[in-house]
């Protein structure tokens, strides 16, 4: 991917040109940041509404209908639900594991093959989660296994 940036002309109004053979997810997705300026995340702690970037993220979790976001240091609460986040989320980078775990591909540190056909994978805090098998073959197209 080439990125051209030039030098806009006073009485011009910022512009973001776009050349591509398709449109595919992962670039809407780059769009809409550009669009509506969302870089960071809203998660909540404490009765407080804190501000995180995606790539601090580890993983999401669902328990009893609240999704939870594990950074390094800290679990939030979000209000969104696992599938909104995959629709939000870069799949490049952001994936599903099981029907309720989304893991951060860039924060694993290990995959080994366990029973059943399923994978664990072993994040960078320690944590590890099971990859259901129905996940599986997403997981190795994205890795290119």
């Amino acid at each position: 991917m080439k990125v051209t940036i030039l030098e806009k002309k006073p009485d011009e109004e910022d512009e973001l040109i776009v050349k591509c053979d398709y449109l595919d997810e992962n670039l809407t997705k780059l769009i809409n940041q550009f669009k509506t300026g969302k870089g960071k995340m809203n998660f909540y702690k404490d009765s407080k509404i804190v501000f995180v970037e995606p790539e601090e993220v580890l993983y999401f979790e669902s328990v009893d209908d609240i999704v939870f976001a594990y950074t390094k240091d800290c679990v939030y609460e979000t209000k969104l639900k696992l599938y909104q986040l995959e629709e939000e989320l870069p799949s490049s980078v952001f994936f599903r594991a099981n029907k309720s775990v989304i893991v951060n591909l860039d924060k694993i540190s290990s995959l080994v093959p366990i029973f059943g056909g399923r994978f664990e994978a072993t994040l960078e805090n320690g944590y590890k989660v099971v990859i259901s098998r129905n996940y599986l073959n997403t997981l190795k197209e994205i890795l290119g296994l």
